[in-house]
């Protein structure tokens, strides 16, 4: 579960988990959702196991930002508003995440109602068009972002969904602005226990995402200026498997994109645990499996934070419980009925869910391809975090050609 250090970048932080998140931080600058030196700055004095310590300073940072940005705003200044709105969102996604691991939880929905308010700061300021919309969902509906990459023309769209923690700023610098560069429509929307649905709402996790994606994909054709032709969908983090995962049910889609390939999300879970644990999971047996796991936690706190953190948006209690759902997150079974050409990106050293991305392409060979990062490229890593702008370049140049035939 932890994001173990494998790069030949020297680490920012000797906290693995940390200095995955300054990573991911870094890279979301090449998109306007970050600046590397307030970045460092924030967190250099952050020791390795001060947890308090690591949301304060991320917390400190968005404020320090989000004030910028309404003192932008209210001399007029839009250009800088939005840029610091942006930035802000994101360093209170990070805050979020950091809250998501403690005890005392009763920050978590106040800040992230400060992290979607500089969202909404960026919405408002933005050169983008782009109108917040609400997508049929069930007996309900899904929070949405409708970008215009082509205003008054019809255009090719991406539906772009998020990971198990992203928040949208990361989207932007993962895939929106990159896209919208291109002349693309995007679509960004918070599914179940993604953001607001999970704070907000306490909506978890569902492994069977056709059922999400699908009446998105239904909304998207009802909008000005789509090409129904031309519509492509892209996965980031666990996203890619609830991508995949839908794709074996939903074949209107011209294209997709995996970022990475993931084709059983319980493996970044149970590769941790030792086969004991396994055979007891195996036999049912979930209250010795609770009680072992309790003990054990209690020797190592590292992993019982990452634990609630994890374990959260799955809208499970006991450990066994929480194992047994997270096991529901896998299309082994159904990838062969995948027919939507599909991308899928391999980083060097991905340290979650090693191999999938191979194993995804294997299962889908007649019609995926898989383009590979590595360390000397500096892109080595869960999402390639300090090369977002090679894969903008790599995807987009992929999906355009798809796109154009």
């Amino acid at each position: 579960m932890n994001a173990h250090e494998k790069s030949e970048i020297k680490p920012f932080s000797v906290n693995q988990d940390y200095d995955f998140e300054i990573r991911t931080a870094l890279g979301h600058a090449s998109a306007g959702a970050g600046d590397p030196g307030e970045i460092l700055a924030a967190t250099e004095q952050v020791r390795k196991n001060d947890h308090e310590g690591w949301f304060d300073a991320w917390k400190a940072l968005a404020d320090r930002t989000a004030q910028i940005a309404d003192t932008a705003a209210g001399r007029g200044h839009r250009v800088s508003a939005a840029d610091a709105y942006l930035r802000a969102s994101a360093y209170y996604g990070v805050a979020v995440n950091a809250l998501s691991s403690l005890d005392d939880t009763t920050r978590l929905q106040p800040t992230f109602a400060e992290q979607r308010k500089a969202w909404d700061g960026f919405i408002a300021h933005t050169s983008a068009d782009v109108t917040a919309i609400r997508i049929p969902y069930e007996d309900d509906a899904l929070p949405g972002y409708w970008f215009r990459g082509a205003s008054g023309a019809t255009a090719p769209t991406l539906i772009a969904v998020n990971g198990s923690d992203g928040a949208l700023a990361g989207l932007w610098a993962s895939c929106i602005q990159a896209a919208l560069a291109r002349g693309y429509n995007v679509l960004a929307f918070d599914g179940p226990g993604q953001q607001s649905q999970l704070f907000e709402k306490n909506i978890p996790f569902r492994p069977d995402w056709e059922h999400v994606l699908t009446p998105v994909l239904d909304h998207v054709l009802t909008l000005d200026g789509v090409d129904p032709d031309k519509v492509a969908v892209y996965g980031i983090s666990q996203g890619g498997y609830w991508v995949a995962r839908a794709l074996a049910f939903e074949h209107r889609f011209a294209a997709a994109i995996t970022d990475p390939g993931v084709v059983d999300v319980s493996t970044s879970w149970t590769s941790h645990l030792p086969p004991s644990l396994i055979k007891l999971l195996d036999a049912g047996d979930m209250a010795k499996f609770d009680k072992e796991m309790a003990f054990g936690l209690k020797f190592s706190p590292e992993t019982a934070r990452t634990w609630a953190f994890r374990a959260r948006p799955y809208g499970t209690t006991g450990y066994g419980e929480t194992i047994q759902a997270v096991r529901t997150y896998t299309m082994a079974d159904v990838a062969g009925q995948i027919t939507t050409p599909l991308l899928i990106l391999s980083p060097e050293n991905e340290q979650f869910w090693p191999g999938q991305a191979q194993q995804l392409a294997d299962l889908t060979s007649s019609v995926s391809t898989v383009i590979a990062f590595t360390a000397a490229e500096g892109a080595d890593g869960h999402c390639q975090p300090m090369a977002r702008a090679l894969t903008a370049q790599r995807m987009f140049d992929w999906l355009d050609e798809k796109l154009a035939g």
